[in-house]
């Protein structure tokens, strides 16, 4: 199978599109918000006519007030790998979230229950100490997760934290146990493309695709969910440029500052997916195949040759 990944706003979806038409191939959702129905502009999910033009799948499927984890998309990516490849075609899994992919190639380390009141109270630390503060006082208890983890990375931290306190073991600890191994190294073959232009075209990508949105109905797409009174630690209400423009609707903000502050968020978005895609992915796989440009129709010949010779060659 293929695996296409890049930062936001890199142009990996449309590279994505043109290796299923020239591979009949099936294009299988990485990104961990364009599951969601409710965000179809705000997540840059494929459009109609996209769609049409090659089969798409996991894009779109679950709604807002649902939470889809590492283990439950891994699972639905599995299943459409295996219908992908029953039919003949080719699996391309396209996105940005280095999570999904990880789990799906390395398998999910194992992790103990964390009751809800440590989880509520690793909640409320992080609210009263700040990014920076409370990233010192894991650091102090858990120096080897820390060091793999921003200051900023919220979720991350407060996950590190309560499972601290709920087994005594940190994440790193509990990583270095046996984990649980995915079998689809062995059973398939992969070859791996990370698209990765210059930093500055791609933060210049991302602020003009964040005006784009908005101009094309992002504000009607969060005040529809704002109207459901969705809880605001639901992922999809934590999505880039849905706390921004929440604010705005809500009188908070001035416009012109929601768009500031969205494609501020998305850029240092950008820039920790350039950081772990290199270390990651390109560190961890030297066969990958490495794009240091947008993505353009005078590449595809080259591109598209090497993805069969590893994966459509016997």
């Amino acid at each position: 199978m293929a695996v296409v990944a890049g930062p936001t706003a890199s142009g990996k979806s449309g590279l994505g599109l043109a290796l299923a038409k020239a591979c009949n191939g099936v294009v299988i959702n990485a990104d961990a918000m364009q599951v969601y129905r409710d965000l179809a502009i705000l997540t840059a999910r494929p459009s109609a006519a996209d769609m049409a033009a090659a089969p798409h799948r996991l894009y779109g499927i679950l709604a807002a007030d649902e939470v889809c984890s590492a283990k439950r998309w891994r699972d639905l990516a599995q299943t459409e790998i295996e219908a992908a490849l029953a039919a003949g075609r080719l699996p391309i899994l396209v996105g940005g979230t280095g999570l999904y992919i990880k789990a799906l190639r390395e398998g999910l380390t194992p992790l103990p229950a964390v009751p809800a009141a440590v989880r509520a109270a690793a909640t409320a630390r992080f609210e009263v100490l700040g990014g920076p503060a409370f990233h010192a006082a894991l650091k102090k208890r858990d120096p080897e997760t820390a060091s793999g983890l921003h200051p900023n990375d919220r979720q991350r931290l407060i996950r590190a934290w309560e499972v601290l306190e709920a087994s005594g073991l940190g994440l790193a600890a509990w990583r270095a146990r046996q984990a649980e191994k995915s079998a689809l190294d062995c059973a398939y073959r992969f070859a791996t493309l990370v698209v990765l232009p210059p930093r500055a075209e791609v933060y210049a990508s991302c602020d003009a695709r964040f005006v784009e949105m908005v101009e094309g109905g992002a504000l009607d797409e969060v005040a529809a969910l704002m109207a459901r009174n969705l809880a605001p630690e639901l992922p999809a209400m934590k999505s880039l440029g849905v706390p921004e423009l929440r604010r705005h609707l809500l009188g908070e903000i001035p416009l012109s500052e929601a768009i500031a502050d969205a494609q501020r968020k998305t850029r240092n978005y950008a820039k920790r997916q350039f950081t772990w895609l290199r270390h990651q992915v390109l560190g961890n796989d030297p066969a990958c195949f490495l794009l240091n440009e947008q993505f353009s129709e005078s590449l595809e010949d080259e591109i598209f040759n090497k993805i069969r010779q590893k994966v459509l060659t016997p």
